[in-house]
């Protein structure tokens, strides 16, 4: 077993360093492939063997799989940051704090998860999966994720811990929707009664689907990006709007997926269509339950810093793990803030106590005894 003082602050930091300097923003295919090669060369180095390099839709994914796997770390290495960042946000650390482009959301969580498991004696049993997509919702990497996860007995995302360092136990599912109207063109000033309105059929759908939202139960509908029409003066054919849904509970992200669906129109005419659905169910607390309980209990036995278990709204590849029935435990990554802002930042006296919680976790659920 390691101790937390095993996990040399200036190794990691290092490290890290590693990662952020080689900047790997989503949408660029070539800086996410540089990427992978220099995440590829860190764990390499640290766990002794190269990773599997799986290219999905243009987009580099990485596995260490050691035996079976049973525990899954997950993490990815792209970042909202586009090419050029560091010139304005260079890494450095000053005062404790670490900064630099995708320090927090995560590449730090991703050297966490190469020193935790390279700290293990025996590392049968555990899978490395970090991915290039994640930020744009992991639309490659989702399959593959979920793969991986099925028969494990636990998975442990890496992403950023929440405020004061807590883990993360719960998210919204997400679902996102397109709402297509389609009407009739007609002349707006010559013959305005000869058209069908698309316009005032979406205003009329935005209405009531706005309405779904249920606050009591933490559900919100919002209807986002609008288009409609071709030109000023003519009554509009078409318009369609998109619509965000973020739910705690899967019973709430079924009902407003029934409710959306069987939206009828108002103006006479007017047709809809609803495309898309769910994107990801809800991580609710049952699957993270066992596992808090678990790092809670380690924690206090290697005197490491106290931490809570909240729920937030945003999502994660937690999601899929936990959708799948999957115990998954997230938000054990940087303890900071400031995810895709200006003010993004690390702590680093946190870094080797994340570290060696990890590894107190994957040692009790890999050989299923307290350490």
């Amino acid at each position: 077993m390691a101790t937390q003082e095993a996990f040399l602050v200036d190794t990691l930091v290092s490290d890290i360093e590693t990662l952020v300097n080689c900047e790997s923003p989503s949408s660029d295919l070539d800086a996410v492939a540089r990427s992978a090669d220099v995440t590829a060369a860190l764990g390499e180095r640290l766990l002794g063997v190269a990773p599997e390099r799986i290219v999905l839709e243009g987009r580099t994914h990485l596995r260490w799989r050691f035996g079976t796997p049973r525990v899954l770390l997950l993490g990815h290495h792209d970042t909202v940051w586009p090419s050029g960042s560091l010139q304005s946000h260079p890494f450095e650390v000053r005062d404790g704090i670490l900064r630099g482009p995708g320090c927090f959301d995560m590449k730090t969580g991703v050297v966490m998860a190469f020193h935790a498991a390279a700290a293990m004696q025996d590392r049968d049993g555990i899978c490395i999966l970090i991915t290039g997509d994640e930020e744009l919702g992991s639309p490659s990497s989702q399959a593959l994720i979920e793969d991986v996860a099925r028969d494990c007995a636990a998975v442990f995302v890496l992403e950023a811990a929440a405020d004061g360092g807590a883990l993360k136990v719960a998210r919204k599912g997400v679902s996102l929707y397109r709402v297509v109207i389609t009407g009739r063109a007609a002349h707006a000033g010559l013959e305005p009664h000869r058209g069908v309105n698309a316009s005032v059929e979406a205003a009329h759908l935005i209405l009531a689907i706005s309405g779904l939202g249920d606050s009591d139960a933490g559900t919100t509908v919002t209807p986002t990006l609008l288009r409609a029409g071709s030109t000023t003066n003519t009554v509009p054919a078409d318009a369609e709007f998109a619509v965000d849904v973020r739910v705690q509970t899967r019973a709430e992200q079924d009902r407003v997926d029934q409710a959306i669906r069987a939206l009828t129109t108002t103006v006479p005419g007017a047709e809809v269509r609803i495309d898309g659905g769910f994107n990801r169910r809800p991580m609710e607390r049952t699957a993270s339950a066992e596992l808090f309980a678990r790092a809670s209990a380690i924690a206090a036995r290697r005197g490491l810093t106290p931490f809570d278990g909240v729920s937030v709204g945003g999502a994660s590849d937690g999601n899929f793990t936990a959708g799948l029935g999957v115990p998954t435990l997230d938000g054990l990554g940087a303890v900071g803030g400031g995810a895709h802002a200006d003010d993004e930042h690390v702590i680093v006296a946190m870094i080797p106590e994340r570290t060696a919680l990890l590894e107190g976790l994957l040692i009790e659920v890999l050989t299923g005894e307290r350490e």
